[in-house]
């Protein structure tokens, strides 16, 4: 299936000429859709259906750098080629610094140079997005990690802050998951995180966040809910990992999970007394005996135990 290239460019000549080029390719592996404003181009960089856009400086009253930092703030990892009638070094220097992972002078570009450019921004931009993904993603679990927890759980408060909207923090731990490993091995315990990882997300709507937290802990961000709604979740993720043994190379085993649950701002506005009052309700949970949900009505002040765990 050819790949489709995005030419965000005001000028027809100039996307006649790139379609001449693209046809004199070695690969013809490609094609090229055209864009000739600057708010159609970005609509359709930000849909999501290209694997490379060749980007023009100019853009009547507006310019690509623009478009890129505009497009970039928005999510978009679409590798961007540059385009430029200007050979000046600054606009180089410009174009990569706001994200483009090359540029091509146009005076300078023939079909040898312009697929060559396609090919390398492709490749680069596959391995950016590889080591984006194993910044922000744990590998055993392919869920998010603890820095995406972090980070998103500040975005969260202050977004709640401005609006007056709550939302949960659920952290959720696997029950004597240290026996799992002693008596049956690490590899069968990656099994068992993985299938829960797998199931927590299942069970969340699509606008939550499930993240690996740390070791056999998960968190659970839920966003636009009530402490009614939070509790329930919570308490159904439970009863799913229950309900059903986990499946492994040799045996079945059967898991249970106890998860503590914290409302902002009920009990806590700052990052740090949210985490603590969900670790308390943690807690809470394994002393009363596991495999439930607890959301304490305040936070206890004594400190607790890791044995707990």
């Amino acid at each position: 299936m050819p790949r489709k290239i995005l030419l965000i460019d005001d000028d027809r000549l100039q996307f006649r000429l790139t379609q001449q080029l693209f046809k004199a390719f070695v690969a013809r592996d490609y094609e090229l859709d055209w864009q000739s404003n600057y708010e159609d181009g970005l609509r359709a960089l930000l849909a999501g259906d290209y694997t490379a856009c060749l980007l023009d400086y100019r853009l009547g009253q507006r310019d690509g750098l623009e478009l890129i930092q505009e497009a970039t703030e928005q999510g978009c990892r679409v590798p961007i080629i540059f385009l430029t009638a200007e050979t000046g070094s600054a606009v180089d220097i410009q174009a990569m610094n706001s994200g483009a992972l090359d540029y091509l002078v146009k005076g300078e570009i023939n079909a040898a140079v312009l697929e060559r450019s396609l090919r390398y921004a492709l490749k680069l931009g596959d391995t950016l997005e590889a080591l984006r993904k194993l910044a922000t993603r744990d590998e055993l679990t392919g869920l998010l990690n603890r820095r995406v927890f972090d980070q998103t759980l500040d975005d969260e408060r202050d977004r709640s802050e401005r609006f007056g909207r709550s939302f949960a923090v659920i952290l959720l731990d696997i029950d004597h998951f240290k026996q799992v490993n002693d008596t049956h091995g690490h590899p069968i315990g990656d099994t068992v995180l993985a299938e829960v990882a797998r199931r927590l997300q299942s069970r969340v709507r699509t606008v939550d966040r499930v993240m690996r937290y740390g070791g056999e802990e998960f968190a659970v961000l839920m966003f636009e809910c009530d402490a009614t709604m939070a509790r329930e979740l919570a308490q159904r993720l439970c009863a799913d990992i229950r309900k059903t043994p986990i499946e492994t190379e040799h045996n079945s085993l059967s898991v249970t999970i106890s998860a503590g649950i914290d409302m902002y701002p009920a009990h806590g506005k700052t990052k740090e007394a949210l985490v603590t009052a969900a670790d308390d309700a943690l807690y809470a949970a394994k002393s009363a005996g596991r495999d439930r949900a607890v959301m304490l009505a305040t936070r206890p002040r004594n400190q607790h135990p890791e044995t707990a765990r």
